[in-house]
């Protein structure tokens, strides 16, 4: 619920002019992102290709979703934890667009094993901002660019 509410904000938030935000021309092409939105990702792509779980737990905000294809959705640190428990390996992510307003953002992009190369899939990032300034996901949703056979 805490998730729909959020998405909603966001959509609202969205429709407004003080919505920070950037959008290239085209999906194939990468933004630049704030640092503290960068961060996300860099850590994100740091923790998967070492396979750290709790890193990469660490990165959500307690209440937080992994909202991955054909699978039900993970709620929370120690089940997140547990999904991302797998050996490490590479991954690049390249941000398309974002938005910030308040304690509130998002961040939608493009992933794959090897930089340069097609993205094998898209994701977006729910994020809020906790009071130190740390932005922490609060839901992530990837899916696959392959078709379903």
């Amino acid at each position: 619920m805490h998730a729909v509410l959020f998405s909603l904000v966001l959509l609202t938030v969205g429709a407004g002019s003080s919505l920070s935000q950037q959008v290239p021309k085209s999906t194939d092409a990468s933004i630049v992102l704030p640092p503290e939105l960068a961060r996300v990702l860099t850590d994100y792509e740091a923790g998967w290709k070492a396979g750290d779980a709790a890193a990469l737990a660490s990165l959500f905000a307690e209440d937080g979703f992994v909202l991955a294809a054909g699978r039900a959705p993970v709620k929370g640190r120690a089940a997140i934890q547990k999904l991302y428990t797998h050996p490490g390996s590479p991954l690049m992510l390249r941000a398309i667009t974002y938005a910030m307003h308040g304690d509130v953002g998002y961040i939608i992009g493009g992933y794959s094993a090897e930089p340069g190369k097609p993205d094998d899939g898209k994701f977006t990032l729910t994020l809020r901002k906790r009071d130190d300034g740390r932005w922490l996901i609060v839901s992530d949703m990837d899916n696959s660019n392959r078709r379903a056979q």
